[in-house]
């Protein structure tokens, strides 16, 4: 109908504009975005921790209250008050120090030592004395080994003791000591018991018993070597011999020397020295020094940790 193609054409040309305005609309805001470009990233803030129960807080002290003050000590630790007399208990009232500044005043005088008893006083002391082990066991064995001896009178020579000293004249098997030795029980049981040792290799290595020993001295109040500036010598103290030579039945005897090598006496005194090492916690001889070129020099000296001094 030629009377309503107006109106049609008029709401299309509507359409088409609303469609142009919604295009224009949308035109600014791409182009804005594409410009910023990406949106920045805002930080987050980290989580808050749970709060501390209440179980577990401290308990909050007062602001007037001073640092904490230990436990009580219990009564039965706590010792007993010592009484003091008025006057002193006064002094020790007093602050430590006045208005003034000045020192307290000290209420008594430090006690003094006790008194040193009357035996350890004066003469007394000088008379003590230490009294000397108890040697029976060692003299009943000397009997059990043979050996025939006498106590002597307790020696004392300034510095040179012997509180019990044995004279021992003969060994097992008839082995005699013709001048005789002054020793301690401990030194004639080490010598003793080597002599058994000596009769042993006597007869395996030289087919004749031993008879006897000659010795060079046994107690002698004198220095190491006979220095008179020297510390005294285990002869000073009967706990030492020395040993000059051998006698036996049916053959010359053997002084202590140094002898040709590979002889019979030489092999002899080699063996019995070695030996000696094993009764003797000292054993010098020829070879050690000038002073022992001549015989065996056989002591009991204590040293530390049990060492023995064998050369």
């Amino acid at each position: 109908m030629p009377g309503r193609s107006p109106p049609i054409r008029h709401s299309a040309s509507l359409l088409a504009r609303g469609l142009l305005c919604l295009g224009l609309a949308a035109m600014p805001v791409s182009a804005g975005r594409a410009a910023e470009g990406p949106a920045a990233t805002v930080p987050i803030p980290p989580p808050v921790p749970p709060e501390r129960p209440d179980t577990l807080k401290p308990a909050l002290a007062p602001a007037e209250a001073g640092p904490p003050v230990p436990p009580a000590r219990p009564a039965e630790l706590t010792p007993p008050a010592a009484s003091a007399p008025k006057d002193a208990a006064k002094d020790t009232a007093k602050p430590l120090g006045g208005a003034d500044g000045a020192k307290p005043e000290i209420p008594t005088p430090p006690p003094t030592p006790p008194g040193r008893p009357p035996e350890l006083s004066g003469g007394a002391a000088l008379t003590l004395k230490v009294a000397p082990p108890d040697d029976t066991a060692c003299r009943t064995r000397l009997k059990r080994l043979g050996v025939d001896f006498e106590p002597l009178t307790p020696i004392a020579e300034g510095q040179c003791t012997a509180p019990l000293p044995l004279k021992v004249t003969k060994f097992a098997d008839g082995v005699a000591l013709p001048q005789g030795a002054t020793l301690t029980c401990r030194a004639a049981e080490a010598l003793a018991r080597w002599v058994t040792e000596v009769q042993v290799e006597a007869e395996r290595a030289l087919k004749h018993p031993l008879t006897g020993l000659e010795l060079g001295g046994s107690y002698v109040c004198r220095g190491q070597n006979h220095d008179l500036d020297a510390k005294l010598s285990e002869h000073a103290f009967a706990n030492a011999a020395d040993v000059m030579g051998f006698t036996f039945a049916g053959r010359a005897s053997i002084p202590v020397k140094a002898m040709a090598e590979g002889s019979d006496e030489a092999q002899f005194l080699a063996a019995i020295r070695g030996k000696a090492c094993g009764f003797f916690r000292t054993v010098l001889g020829p070879g050690t020094n000038a002073a022992h070129a001549n015989h065996f020099h056989l002591d009991e000296r204590e040293r530390n940790a049990g060492h023995r001094l064998c050369e």
